[in-house]
């Protein structure tokens, strides 16, 4: 049933089209909301997805063994983690976590730390579409278990051998796609479209919350516990997390107890226009031939290939090019990331104001809001080379990175929202596919250009970044679209 039809089923709603202007006004105004509640619970199954993404970039720098005498590469020898500088030892003298290493090559570290995109690549696509179809509750709260318990299991598979950890994040891949591809369906039945980006962005910015706080204290937690216990606490974090979602999360504000008449009628009426209802049938040949959907989705790819790198190999970065150590080097990325979380919920309502005021036309918002998040990384990725030497430099250009990229997330990244709601589980799987992809590649080839040169090896990995982000920013704002096709809708759908 579509959601005009579920409108007009609410008795709530009185047939001459009016209502309750006090209650709607109400409803509008404000965060404490049912549906802002909402995005918050899937800002927290963002958050434990992320630490469980992001622990192994972590960790690798204390599981790997720099000074071992090249061996197999799942050759592990016992050995705390390598001592801190300054006052810092000292403070951690008493610490002496002994927790296994290996001689894993850069080129080995790429194959894993890009393994979790591996099995990601064809999934998200069955996923998505089951969440047009049933919803995302199961889906998302399945996934987020599944994934919790496999970290549990990450530091077993590193002692197996590669193999075992490779399929281990194989697994935790698929797992991990269930809850961000199905998630975006949520947002069809719960976000009146005044409001569907800043409730997008509270939602994604666990993403960056996460990011941050493994971060922060992931180094920390290598150094003075050992590294495995990086996965024994953010496993558990996310199993308490798929705890909580099944009790307190319903597809649809109509199904929903606690929610208000006034909320529920006010979300019924801003999505009344809507047609979200959803199909079985999927128009495969238009989609194929919708240069707007090809925009969305190679921009995806764009995008994602400076962003996986970002997330793999950042900790890296500092602690092999600015000489950091394992703890500094997890501060210095914590401090990036909350500096991009802070941004991302700022773009979300700026985003809502222009159009709310309508200052811009809602493609004018989505081509500008991503023309800012490429463009401006792009420069500040080609000139970190020639600031390496400067630690404060170096920081903000990276800031200044990591702060305007989430300005895509109010613009390629939820277009798909606009022009086929009715299909965004399915297309939201299908951009999942292009990431991973992007992912997988991007990651793997990263280490194998700092592996073959160890002096302009990073210069390298970011101007073929710079430039594939750039290329994909070109078609988007040639092609790209805010309307409903005509595919997306109902009329249409006995053609295919």
């Amino acid at each position: 049933m579509s959601t005009r039809a579920e409108a007009e089923a609410m008795g709530h709603i009185s047939s001459d089209g009016n209502f309750n202007m006090a209650q709607a006004q109400t409803s509008r105004k404000g965060f404490c909301s049912v549906r802002h509640g909402l995005a918050l619970i899937v800002h927290l199954c963002n958050f434990s997805i992320f630490t469980q993404q992001m622990n192994l970039s972590i960790a690798i720098p204390a599981m790997v063994n720099n000074t071992a005498l090249a061996g197999p590469s799942n050759t592990s020898t016992e050995r705390p983690p390598t001592a801190p500088q300054d006052s810092w030892s000292e403070t951690l003298k008493e610490f002496k976590p002994m927790a296994p290493t290996y001689d894993w090559s850069p080129d080995m570290q790429g194959i894993i730390l890009s393994s979790l995109n591996y099995g990601s690549f064809l999934a998200p696509i069955p996923i998505g579409y089951m969440s047009g179809i049933y919803g995302a509750k199961y889906l998302v709260g399945v996934g987020l278990f599944l994934s919790s318990v496999l970290t549990f299991f990450i530091p077993l598979a590193a002692d197996a051998g590669v193999a075992f950890l490779v399929v281990i994040r194989i697994v935790q891949g698929i797992t991990q796609g269930m809850v961000l591809t199905s998630q975006y369906t949520i947002w069809v039945k719960w976000a009146p479209p005044l409001e569907k980006s800043q409730l997008i962005n509270i939602a994604i910015s666990g993403q960056l919350l996460g990011s941050f706080i493994i971060f922060l204290i992931g180094g920390f937690l290598c150094q003075t516990i050992g590294w495995p216990y990086i996965f024994y606490i953010f496993g558990g974090i996310g199993c308490a997390c798929s705890f909580l979602w099944f009790p307190l999360f319903y597809d649809d504000p109509i199904n929903h107890p606690f929610i208000s008449t006034g909320e529920k009628e006010y979300i019924m009426r801003s999505l009344a226009q809507q047609d979200s209802s959803p199909a079985w049938s999927l128009p495969i040949k238009a989609m194929v031939r919708s240069l707007p959907l090809w925009a969305i989705l190679i921009f995806h790819f764009t995008e994602f290939w400076s962003f996986y790198i970002f997330m793999d190999y950042t900790p890296t970065y500092f602690s092999t090019i600015l000489q950091a150590n394992l703890r500094d080097s997890g501060i210095l990325t914590s401090l990036l990331v909350v500096a991009a979380f802070i941004c991302t919920i700022f773009g979300g309502l700026l985003a809502d104001f222009l159009l709310s005021r309508k200052l811009l036309r809602l493609m004018s918002i989505r081509k500008l809001f991503t023309a800012i998040g490429v463009l401006v990384p792009s420069v500040a990725l080609v000139s970190l080379h020639w600031t390496r030497s400067s630690l404060s430099a170096t920081m903000a250009l990276l800031a200044l990175s990591f702060t305007t990229t989430t300005f895509c997330q109010v613009g390629a990244f939820v277009n798909f929202l606009d022009i086929a709601p009715r299909y965004t589980g399915f297309l939201r799987g299908l951009s999942q596919v292009f990431a991973h992809a992007s992912g997988a590649i991007s990651s793997t080839l990263a280490g194998f250009i700092m592996n073959q040169d160890s002096e302009f090896g990073w210069r390298n990995v970011f101007l073929i970044s710079a430039s594939v982000n750039v290329s994909g920013l070109v078609f988007y704002l040639i092609f790209g679209q805010a309307e409903v096709q005509d595919w997306a809708t109902e009329q249409t759908l006995t053609h295919f």
